[in-house]
């Protein structure tokens, strides 16, 4: 006898394996979504940061953004660690509208300097002359008030009056010649009257550099030894007038060499 087969049992849930899948795709799916905008957040963050970082310093930017932050970062942090910008200073009016001292003027004053120096005895009377010339403002110092004779050694009473023009000669180039007269000179340190005016030329200048804010840059020193006379060296007085350094406040800079 053949056994009654009973009807299958259909499931009606399995839609629910199907639905679950879909379920847990979508959560997925959403998940880097949510992902991949965080990580854009992040990055946007980061080139906003490094943009402000690079132009703040220049002024092109304000140190603080108009726009909100994109996280929930503390703003005051970010602006903290952003550098201030620089501020470049305005050329001061005063400065720049001061009126430079003419030769005349620089020449008056010095006269008085030297009156006081020649009346307290550091120099002696005649011991500098000033003229004015195409070049500028010539200060010669004479041999008798600064050098004993053939030597390139300052003498110490002098010294206060060079530390003087060291400090009141108006900032501007500055040439420091040695000249003598023609009698020759032939020492176991000086071989000739070339030796000897750059000795007390360069002995002048290291004075002034030393006692005064003069810029070396716009120093020079030479010598010229007899073949730039003022005077005749025919005769003794001559001669003592030719003897001297001479420091020259130029009109304009030297040309470079």
């Amino acid at each position: 006898m053949s056994k009654k087969k009973h009807p299958e049992h259909v499931n009606h849930e399995r839609w629910l394996v199907s639905y679950a899948d879909f379920i847990t795709l979508l959560f997925a799916f959403f998940v880097v979504l949510f992902a991949s905008s965080q990580s854009d957040k992040k990055k946007q963050l980061k080139l906003s940061e490094a943009m402000q970082t690079a132009f703040t310093p220049l002024g092109t930017f304000d140190a603080h953004s108009k726009t909100p932050p994109l996280t929930d970062i503390n703003a005051s942090a970010i602006t903290n660690s952003i550098p201030s910008p620089i501020v470049r200073p305005l050329p001061s009016s005063s400065s720049a509208e001061s009126p430079q001292e003419t030769l005349e003027e620089t020449e008056a004053r010095l006269r008085k300097l030297i009156a006081e120096q020649v009346a307290a005895g550091g120099i002696p009377p005649g011991g500098i002359a000033m003229r004015i010339t195409p070049d500028g403002l010539v200060i010669s110092l004479h041999e008798a008030g600064f050098f004993p004779s053939g030597s390139a050694e300052i003498r110490p009473a002098s010294i206060p009056m060079i530390s003087i023009l060291a400090n009141t000669l108006p900032a501007g180039p500055l040439r420091v010649e040695g000249h003598t007269d023609n009698v020759p000179i032939h020492t176991a340190q000086f071989a000739s009257n070339w030796e000897l005016s750059t000795a007390r030329s360069t002995a002048i200048a290291r004075l002034l550099l030393e006692r005064g804010p003069i810029d070396p840059a716009k120093l020079a020193a030479a010598g010229y030894a007899e073949f730039h006379p003022v005077a005749s060296n025919d005769t003794e007085d001559g001669r003592t007038q030719n003897r001297r350094v001479d420091i020259i406040l130029l009109r304009h800079a030297a040309a470079s060499q």
